[in-house]
C-alpha cells in the first residue's frame, strides 16, 4: 500500500513537472534568488531529493516566492523564508510533501532544506539555509530529519550577511528571531539549462 501511494505521488509530481516546465530532465537545476541584500544561486539535487526539488521548483515557477520575507534568522543556525508576504500574511500553499530527509544529504553549512512542523511530512513552501553545520537536523534511527535538497553555489557572502542582521520578536505574529529591517526575496528564477 505504501509503495502504491508513493508511486502515485511520484507520477503526479512528474506530470506536474512536465506541465509547468520545471526542467524535469535536469538532475541539478539552478535557481537564482534575488534579495534586498544581494543574490544567491542554489544548485538543487534532483537525484537525491526528487520530490522536494520538484516541489520547490513548482513554487519558483508559479512566482510564489517573489516578494516574500526571510522571517527567521538565527546566527550560526538558519535563515528561513518562503512563507510570508511583506504584510506579514502567510501565503497559500499546495499540499505537504513526503519527507526525503534520509537521502544522504546533510544539513551542513550552505545547504538549503525544507522547513516543516512537528509532523515529518508537513513541508510545503517554506525553506531554510543552514548557516552552520546543523547535523542535529539530519535523521537518526529514532526520528525524521529535515530534508536537504541543494546547496548555495554563489552568494554565500550574502547569506552570511543575512545571518548577522539584528532580530526581534515580531509583536504582530509573536515570532522570535524576526529581522528588525525586513529582508525580502524579491524574485526567484529557475535558470536556463547549461
Amino acid at each position: 500500500m505504501k509503495h502504491w501511494i508513493c508511486s502515485i505521488i511520484m507520477l503526479s509530481i512528474s506530470t506536474l513537472a512536465h506541465a509547468i516546465d520545471i526542467q524535469s530532465d535536469t538532475i541539478y537545476p539552478k535557481v537564482k534568488l534575488e534579495t534586498t541584500m544581494g543574490n544567491i544561486v542554489v544548485e538543487l539535487d534532483r537525484k537525491r531529493a526528487p520530490i522536494t526539488v520538484d516541489n520547490f521548483l513548482t513554487y519558483v515557477v508559479k512566482g510564489h516566492y517573489d516578494n516574500t520575507l526571510f522571517h527567521r534568522v538565527i546566527p550560526e543556525f538558519v535563515v528561513q523564508g518562503g512563507g510570508l508576504n511583506p504584510k506579514l500574511e502567510e501565503k497559500p500553499t499546495d499540499k505537504p510533501i513526503i519527507n526525503e530527509s534520509g537521502n544522504g544529504l546533510s544539513n551542513g553549512l550552505g545547504t538549503i532544506a525544507m522547513a516543516r512542523e512537528d509532523d515529518p511530512h508537513s513541508a510545503t513552501a517554506q525553506f531554510y539555509f543552514n548557516v552552520g553545520d546543523n547535523t542535529r537536523l539530519d535523521p537518526s534511527k529514532r526520528r525524521w530529519g529535515y530534508a536537504v535538497f541543494g546547496e548555495v553555489v554563489e552568494g554565500m557572502e550574502v547569506l552570511e550577511a543575512m545571518s548577522m542582521v539584528e532580530t526581534q520578536i515580531n509583536t504582530k505574529l509573536g515570532w522570535a528571531d524576526f529581522p528588525v529591517k525586513e529582508i525580502i526575496l524579491t524574485k526567484a528564477t529557475l535558470l536556463p539549462r547549461q
